[in-house]
């Protein structure tokens, strides 16, 4: 894989930022009562443990955690000595986005072999880090706080959801790549991986590039789209 380069648009310096996401033939994340879907099987876990691999740090939501309890790791020996190998740590840095800053302390995901950073809206306390994180930012506004995570060297994000965050920064123009794989499932409801009143930023919303489509095992679907203003970015 090539090394990220510099947004070419004009909000500046800031990651690479790629959603993956599994979802229904529907466009859904979750059943219509809610909960986790648990969509995917093995093959697109080995599509999703490639972009983690890709990545220097993932971005999840705070309600996406809590539902599920922990984030995703690479379990592939292969990835990880590749990481190794280039002298980055076996796991992305998890970067949690939070309004409030509270996740219960008892979440899996305080015990995964990773580092924890904290995104957080509200105004931080004197004492950051917050606790059971390592570092602890302020999210006053998306470009600045993507600024500042390219700053602290994460050039290349995966954002693994979910459908608020999502919408999030496509408001705002902030997604350059899109990696979807379809599951063979109909789930109907509310859910979908962005939400139906979601403003999505005019500039987004057409001029996608298909970069890659793949059929998976179990009648899986791998999709990859593109900005052209980020073509050649990553491969």
């Amino acid at each position: 894989m090539s090394p990220a380069a510099a947004d070419p648009r004009p909000s500046g310096l800031r990651p690479e930022l790629r959603l993956v996401l599994a979802v229904s033939l529907d466009g859904r994340l979750a059943p219509a009562e809610g909960g986790a879907a648990q969509l995917g099987g093995a093959a697109d876990r080995q599509v999703l443990e490639q972009a983690l691999a890709w990545a220097d740090a993932v971005l999840v939501g705070a309600e996406t955690l809590r539902r599920h309890g922990s984030t995703c790791l690479i379990h592939s020996p292969g990835l990880l000595a590749a990481r190794r190998s280039e002298g980055r740590s076996a796991q992305p840095i998890a970067i949690a986005v939070s309004r409030s800053g509270r996740l219960p302390a008892a979440l899996p995901f305080f015990r995964q072999p990773l580092e924890r950073w904290l995104l957080q809206a509200a105004p931080l306390p004197p004492d950051a880090p917050a606790e059971g994180f390592e570092r602890h930012l302020p999210l006053d506004g998306w470009p600045r706080a993507l600024a500042a995570l390219a700053a602290l060297g994460q050039r290349r994000i995966a954002v693994l959801g979910g459908a608020q965050l999502a919408a999030a920064l496509a408001a705002e123009d902030l997604l350059d790549e899109l990696q979807l794989t379809i599951c063979p499932r109909l789930l109907g409801g509310p859910h979908g991986w962005l939400p139906a009143d979601a403003c999505v930023a005019p500039g987004i919303r057409t001029g996608w590039q298909l970069v890659e489509h793949r059929a998976l095992p179990g009648e899986e679907l791998l999709l990859r789209w593109r900005r052209p203003g980020a073509q050649g970015v990553t491969s």
